[in-house]
This record gives structure tokens, sequence and C-alpha cells, in this order.
């Protein structure tokens, strides 16, 4: 298999769980059929939903038409750190009228980003303060992308004070971070990284945090598990990761799949959202664009 074949669609687990982070469009799903083509080979692995989020404004614009083409799809949408450059209202009016769609459940991705040097750290904190603010108006999921400024993120989410559900996606963390984010309330969302050899202090903060406060995700396409890293990434890989994610902590592939599950449902209110969804359809109030 060469590097940019896309790995074995794994056994289904034994349990079904969410992908809680992964850019559908980024992985060439870009029309209806591509994404239930998508969806269906994650279904395959026991993957039965899937979280698509944005980084742009194009890309939030296409994610809250894309969750309206099969109904195991929801979204997020945000400007990304790296993305926030002269960031100010215009931006912020489309983020906001786009993240009020029904099926969108978070406001993501933001954060920071001190790896790259694409966005200016003054633009990228201001970005971050106004999704916490317009997650806490709109009382929705606040995703959370936290690349080399873990110091900054929890002293904004301190300061600002923090919306009622708030998860680090792709945490990237050691042990010490964990602690204080699960101390925190917060949810913290596992990728392929997990599943690297080398990742030895990521290891460790994923053994302890709490089943309710677990999340399993892609981020695809990029950060494909181990055997796989380098090559494509989709949704139906993080069938690999809750099976690690259940050597490294000690646990049957079942309790992390019901517990990644069970997190996802109550973070995301994906309950919440089906009801709002069939009671529009059946002609009932509801909210949304």
């Amino acid at each position: 298999m060469s590097r940019r074949e896309h790995p074995p669609v794994p056994e289904p687990l034994v349990r079904p769980t969410v992908d809680a982070h992964t850019h559908l469009d980024a992985c060439g799903a870009e029309d209806p059929a591509q994404v239930r083509a998508a969806l269906d080979r994650a279904e395959a692995a026991g993957i039965t939903r899937v979280v698509t989020v944005a980084d742009d404004l194009d890309s939030a614009r296409w994610v809250t038409r894309a969750v309206t083409w099969d109904d195991r799809l929801y979204g997020a949408v945000a400007l990304h750190p790296t993305r926030t450059t002269g960031f100010g209202p215009a931006e912020l009016e489309v983020i906001e009228d786009l993240a009020a769609h029904d099926r969108v459940v978070a406001v993501g991705e933001t954060g920071l980003d001190y790896y790259w040097d694409y966005a200016p750290p003054g633009d990228q904190q201001e970005a971050f303060r106004r999704h916490i603010d317009l997650a806490k108006r709109l009382g929705k999921t606040l995703m959370i992308h936290d690349r080399d400024a873990h110091e900054d993120i929890l002293a904004i989410l301190e300061a600002e004070g923090a919306p009622e559900r708030v998860v680090f996606h792709c945490f990237s963390g050691d042990a010490e971070i964990a602690r204080r984010c699960v101390d925190a309330g917060y949810v913290l969302s596992f990728a392929g990284t997990v599943t690297f050899r080398n990742a030895r202090a990521l290891h460790e903060a994923a053994r302890l945090v709490p089943d309710g406060q677990l999340l399993v995700e892609t981020d695809a396409p990029f950060l494909t598990p181990h055997p796989f890293r380098g090559r494509p990434n989709e949704p139906y890989c993080a069938a690999y990761t809750v099976r690690n994610l259940a050597e490294l902590r000690g646990q049957s592939e079942q309790e992390v799949a019901e517990a990644t599950a069970r997190t996802a449902e109550q973070v995301f209110r994906l309950g919440t959202v089906a009801d709002a969804v069939a009671g529009r359809s059946a002609g009932e109030p509801g909210a949304g664009s």
C-alpha cells in the first residue's frame, strides 16, 4: 500500500461512537453523494455520527449546507485561529448567522495557534474572545484549537468566563494540562496523535481523563492513526483510535466506544438537535437558518 492510499476500513466497533471532529470538505467529500459515501464508510467501522468542522468562512458556509444532506452529520463553524488576521465585526456577523443553524452543534474551531506564524497573536486572542462570547450567547459548545498556547488559552477562558460546554479538540497537552482542564470541567478529544508511539506525554494525559470528559476524533484528513501515519485520514479511522485508547487506558473497546458516544451525545446535545429538526419538519417552529 502506498503512502497516499487510504487505510483499510477496519472491522466495526462492538459499540458505535462519534467522530467528534473532522473536515469532510478537506477530505474531498464536497457534494451530497461524496458525503454520504464517506459516512457510509464510517458507519461500516462503527462511527455512526460525525461532526464536520469549518476553518474559514467558505468552509463554514459549506458546513451549513452539508449538514442538511445526511442525518448522521453535524457541524461546527468558526474562524480557525490561523485565519484571524484582521478579524472584525463583518466576519463575526457571518459566523454568528451560520452558527445559529440547528445542526451546527459547536462554535469552532477557535482558539490560539502559536506554532504557525499566519495570524498575529493579538488578532487570534481577540477572535477567540469573540467566539467565546458567541458560544455563550447561542448556548452552543465551544470547540478549541490549542497549539503551543496552553497557558494563554486557559487564561482567556478564565478571564472571559468559559461557556457551559468546552471541548479541547485534538488535545495536545501533557498530564498536568489535562488535569487542569479536567478540573475545570472541560472535555478532551483525542485524535490519531494519541496512537503515535513517541507521544508519551499525551499517553499519560489520555489515561487520566474520566470517561465523562473523553471524546475521540480524526481531524481528517490529517493525523491518521498508527500504523497508517502519513496516509489520508477519514472518519472511519476513528475506530483505530478507539481501540488504541482502550489498550492505553486499560479498558475494553466497548467501554471506550460507549463512553465517547455518551460524551458526544451530552456535549453536543445531539438528541436535542434531532428533536428540533424533527419538530421543524412536522411544522413546529424551530431555530436555525
